[in-house]
């Protein structure tokens, strides 16, 4: 049987998705042939305007419509709270708690060799300047919020060695991690409103 070109290019695309394998790729493709027109264009409308109408906030990196982003540019949240996270979904799953007032800072990702995600992969120099910079106008307390797995820990690991030398002898900073409620091997993402409050509440310093 010989599949359409068109077909088997949207079945690759699907392929390259996380979390998505042939069986399922197929499914989707197959689907979408019995959706309406209409509904079909919308939904390419959307796929080309996923990157051209958001852009990264210059701050603290989370992906918004404007720069700076709506978490940096409330002047009520409290400026020299920062929770580090790997994620945007991290930052909206802490923001339905409602419990949190500081702003954030986000990754895009942990530190991973074997998948060759390394330091500079990711948002840590960045964080490193918007520390040090801070510093210099007074105390601050950096939550490290990076997921309880190995690639996580190995992150909040590094970055608290690429900020041990800021301190100097005035203590301005101080770090903390998330405490009780997050069971190892968990991602933020799926944590409920609850557990994630309770490991809010229950930082410890780090």
């Amino acid at each position: 049987m010989r599949i359409p070109r068109a077909i088997q290019d949207l079945i690759a695309s699907f392929e390259k998705l996380p979390g998505i394998g042939p069986k399922t790729a197929q499914r989707l493709t197959f689907y979408l042939l019995h959706v309406p027109q209409e509904n079909l264009e919308n939904f390419a409308q959307s796929l080309e305007n996923l990157k051209k109408n958001t852009i990264l906030c210059s701050i603290c990196k989370n992906i918004g419509e404007t720069d700076p982003c709506w978490v940096c540019s409330d002047s009520s949240r409290d400026k020299k709270t920062i929770m580090v996270v790997e994620q945007p979904l991290d930052l909206l799953a802490l923001e339905r708690t409602r419990r949190f007032k500081g702003v954030y800072h986000v990754l895009h990702g942990a530190i991973n060799p074997l998948d060759n995600i390394g330091p500079d992969e990711i948002f840590i120099t960045q964080l490193t300047v918007r520390v040090r910079d801070l510093i210099e106008e007074g105390n601050i307390e950096l939550i490290l919020a990076t997921n309880p797995t190995m690639e996580g820990e190995a992150t909040a690991m590094y970055i608290r060695r690429q900020l041990e030398g800021l301190n100097g002898d005035q203590n301005k900073l101080t770090l903390t991690r998330l405490g009780v409620g997050l069971p190892t091997g968990a991602d933020l993402e799926y944590a409920d409103e609850n557990t994630l409050t309770q490991a809010i509440e229950g930082r410890k310093v780090f």
